[in-house]
This record gives C-alpha cells, sequence and structure tokens, in this order.
C-alpha cells in the first residue's frame, strides 16, 4: 500500500492535547477507508501537523480527516521510507 505524508499548515491554537484527540478521532474512522495513519509530528510554535499514513491513496486519507475532525492537509505527497 502506498505510504503518504501530509502536512497542515496554520493551525494556530494548536496543543498538544488537541492534536492527541484528532489522530484518536483518525484512528477511530481510518478502518472505513482502508487506511492506516502511523505516527504524527507538530511543532506548535509554528503550528504544523505532519501524519504519515498508509492508504490506497491520498482522497482516501483526506477523506479519514474530512470525516474525523474536518482539518483536511494542506499537502499531501507519497513517500518511500528509507534507513
Amino acid at each position: 500500500m502506498p505510504l503518504y505524508m501530509d502536512t497542515h499548515k496554520d493551525l494556530n491554537d494548536l496543543t498538544d492535547e488537541g492534536i492527541a484527540a484528532a489522530h484518536q478521532k483518525d484512528l477511530e474512522v481510518q478502518d472505513k477507508y482502508g487506511v492506516n495513519y502511523l505516527k504524527y509530528w507538530y511543532n506548535k510554535n509554528l503550528g504544523i501537523v505532519h501524519c504519515l499514513v498508509d492508504s490506497p491513496s491520498e482522497e482516501a486519507a483526506k477523506r479519514v480527516h474530512r470525516e474525523a475532525h474536518g482539518l483536511v492537509a494542506d499537502e499531501i505527497y507519497e513517500v518511500k521510507e528509507g534507513s
């Protein structure tokens, strides 16, 4: 399955609890779309979040975010894992 990284920008009110809750909502919805959100990274000062996701398509990954919490990524692109 393809691996994607997405980026959410301008999340100026980002909190540790808020990002954890949004990720949890993704996990609750993801099976419906055959998606697996693996990890996320964030920078509160910059208001940026990156999500790593196994997904059959970009659109499936977007659907999970849209349904789970409405925070659709500003960018999403396929990546390959390296060492």
